[in-house]
């Protein structure tokens, strides 16, 4: 019976810990399959995750629009590296806070960025609740002054 109570008890803390970095590059594997799993993206097609992501992460308005990328999808027309996309990349259902900001954190590593907490995305995630992936688009901040 202790040995039942410490086995709930280890896996409630395991639940509750803040997801790792490790956890960001496995999640990143559903997001490879577009982006590539260097992140360079598909021309034409599909974005690349490099300079203009990690610009992005620097500022306020476009932590909001990153992080809103993945929680209501988007769709274009967006500008990454001066090309411009009309995809549409779908909301990323059943990713909690922290495993969004594990995988935001993952993308821009390397970065100068403050890392993503699970706190700041879950404001992201309430103020932004009746956003459409088209109206995300628009939210879009020039980068680099483009």
């Amino acid at each position: 019976m202790r040995r039942l109570a410490t086995l709930l008890a280890l896996a409630a803390l395991a639940a509750a810990a803040p997801a790792t970095a490790q956890d960001g590059a496995t999640i990143y594997k559903r997001c490879a399959a577009c982006h590539l799993a260097d992140g360079s993206g598909v021309p034409g097609a599909f974005p690349p995750l490099k300079a203009d992501v990690r610009a992005l992460a620097a500022t306020a308005a476009g932590r909001r629009y990153l992080a809103l990328v993945v929680i209501r999808g988007v769709s274009g027309p967006i500008t990454v590296a001066g090309k411009v996309y009309r995809g549409t990349m779908p909301a990323q259902g059943g990713l909690n806070d922290a495993q969004i900001a594990s995988v935001l954190n993952h993308v821009v590593r390397g970065s100068s960025a403050k890392a993503f907490t699970a706190k700041e995305i879950a404001g992201y995630r309430a103020g932004g609740a009746s956003l459409t992936s088209a109206a995300v688009a628009r939210l879009q901040p020039k980068v680099g002054g483009k």
